[in-house]
């Protein structure tokens, strides 16, 4: 135990604690409660003095705030100060910085590009730049997080960051003034062919509907006329965000969301009419990993039949929950309502008590069971979980939004295929081109247009990629490993036979092209080509038919159309 003395007057940190959260005890409370605070009290007191050992206050303190938390539901969560500016700069959209992309290759973080128009690229600092100090400290060796928290500082501070770059002989050092960097949460944004965009959102910040709205408005003016929205692995974050986003889709005065509360005055959330949006036909995609904002906005369409909703059964977090700022900075992230969708879902899985572990093992029993047996999944929800949509559709309540379309994962894919996908052949990708990098750029590091138009990864190419992944170490050096006889194949561990990689050959080139696109240029470039190998994007475009007769739907009660100028 940590040896520290740091008394204080629990009853004044207690009654500062209540001032913080908006309310103070009635001493007159006729339901225990200022007796139970007594209490608290002097256990803390007690302990603090009387303890065989000194004890660190603070962490008494804290571990009584995490227990009292977990008393209350699985996602409400006490957040230490040095971790509340990085969670308020996920909401906020943005944060103090230099503005790069980086990777960590060999010990050393090299940039894969700098953000265009940010402090680094009007620093000089260049793709390509490995990252070797940092003020007057080497940056050899520091993780992601390490790099992160050196670079990141106050708008307009200024740090300096010491790099090595190919063909130059001696150090460079650049003087960078930190500016406002944006976290995007919309990212991708593509045209899949003619008529179809792509948007994912990864999670709601504040910005996240301006960004939407920004995308889509490209998309449009590419031709876009209908729309996949990809919230796979979105987890939520700012409600308003996902509110706005949903109004865009639905006509005046349909319900987008409601919530439920204790001491919250109930509240119900409509769409205003004026979305540009409320044509034209549109898939969500999600996944359990699709939570709380991103279940609003599934919920809300769905509900509506406005998006035909494709993929696994989301997480079940219908919770609103608000931050309660503690004296010193850290904050409690805690319940304080319900959210139901327009046809009366209540979208939260339930908790029992248990514990968290017993929470999620039986949220992921569910989970499996709606994705690998959705017809026996459906069958088990009693009537009274069963909510009709607009059209009366069935739909589910008591844990996630249960999509239009279940895309189970393809247990029979070939491992080599999954493992592609997945990106399992990165390292490799990382070797080879750290060996051949100063040739890439030199080639196509300046026209962009010209490598996605006719860059293809040549068989030569692959071979050299592949060639130390039959090394008998390979697979600590890079995860995976090739092997010549099929009897020693072992895919569930990561040990292919390399006929089986040979025969895809195609999603290789493809997984490679990506990669160099990403290094090249970054993800917004990388992204379109990554997705080409998206298993279940591509059966989700196979439903358009369906997506087709929910549009009409709307169509024909007078909505506009995606190219309302009303925007």
């Amino acid at each position: 135990m940590k040896r520290t003395t740091r008394y204080i007057i629990p009853a004044l940190v207690l009654f500062i604690v209540g001032a913080a959260l908006g309310f103070q005890f009635d001493r007159s409370s006729s339901d225990g409660s200022m007796d139970e605070l007594r209490k608290l009290e002097e256990a803390f007191m007690q302990i603090n003095r009387n303890y065989v050992e000194e004890v660190d206050a603070k962490n008494l303190s804290e571990s009584a705030i995490r227990n009292m938390l977990e008393e209350l539901d699985p996602h409400s969560a006490f957040i230490p100060a040095e971790e509340v500016e990085r969670l308020q700069d996920s909401y906020r959209g943005s944060f103090g910085g230099v503005g790069i992309w980086f990777e960590i290759v060999d010990d050393t973080a090299r940039v894969i590009s700098p953000i265009d128009g940010g402090p680094s690229q009007d620093a000089g600092v260049r793709a390509g730049d490995r990252i070797i100090q940092i003020e007057d400290s080497s940056a050899v060796g520091l993780t992601n997080q390490g790099v992160q928290e050196r670079l990141r500082g106050e708008i307009d501070t200024r740090v300096r960051m010491t790099v090595e770059r190919l063909g130059v002989e001696d150090p460079m050092t650049f003087t960078i003034t930190r500016g406002e960097i944006p976290l995007y949460s919309v990212t991708g944004a593509h045209m899949i062919d003619e008529q179809t965009g792509y948007v994912q959102i990864l999670r709601f910040a504040q910005t996240t509907y301006d960004e939407f709205k920004e995308a889509v408005a490209e998309l449009e003016a590419q031709g876009m006329e209908r729309l996949v929205i990809d919230m796979r692995s979105n987890p939520g974050g700012v409600m308003e965000s996902a509110i706005r986003m949903a109004d865009e889709f639905l006509g005046r005065g349909m319900p987008i969301v409601s919530t439920k509360g204790r001491t919250m005055r109930d509240q119900s959330f409509r769409a205003s009419g004026n979305g540009s949006m409320r044509d034209g036909s549109v898939i969500v995609m999600v996944d359990p990993r699709s939570a709380s904002a991103s279940e609003i906005v599934a919920g809300a369409l769905q509900d509506h039949d406005r998006a035909l909703v494709v993929g696994q059964r989301t997480f079940g977090k219908g919770l609103v929950q608000r931050q309660f700022p503690l004296p010193d900075g850290s904050m409690m992230q805690m319940t304080t309502a319900r959210y139901y969708t327009p046809s009366g879902r209540l979208i939260q899985s339930p908790y029992d008590g248990g514990g968290q572990d017993a929470y999620m093992e039986a949220k992921f029993e569910t989970l499996e069971q709606a994705t690998l047996d959705p017809d026996g999944y459906r069958a088990s929800i009693p009537d009274s979980l069963r909510h009709q949509t607009a059209q009366g559709r069935t739909v589910f309540g008591g844990g996630g939004i249960m999509p239009d379309h279940v895309l189970p994962p393809d247990t029979a894919a070939a491992p080599v295929a999954q493992a592609i996908y997945q990106r399992a052949f990165s390292p490799l990708a990382r070797q080879w081109f750290s060996q051949n990098e100063q040739e890439i750029r030199e080639e196509w590091g300046e026209r962009r247009d010209a490598f996605l138009e006719r860059f293809a990864a040549s068989d030569d190419l692959i071979e050299q990629m592949l060639a130390p992944a039959f090394a008998e170490d390979a697979r600590s050096d890079f995860g995976l490993r090739l092997v010549t006889d099929e009897a020693d194949a072992r895919p569930d561990n990561s040990v292919f036979h390399a006929a089986d990689v040979q025969e895809r050959q195609d999603m290789l080139a493809t997984f490679v092209k990506g990669y160099l696109a990403q290094q090249l240029y970054g993800s917004d470039v990388a992204t379109p080509i990554y997705r080409q190998l998206d298993p279940e994007l591509k059966e989700a475009l196979k439903l358009w038919d369906e997506a087709d007769k929910l549009a009409m739907h709307h169509r024909s009660n007078g909505t506009t159309g995606f190219g309302d100028a009303r925007r």
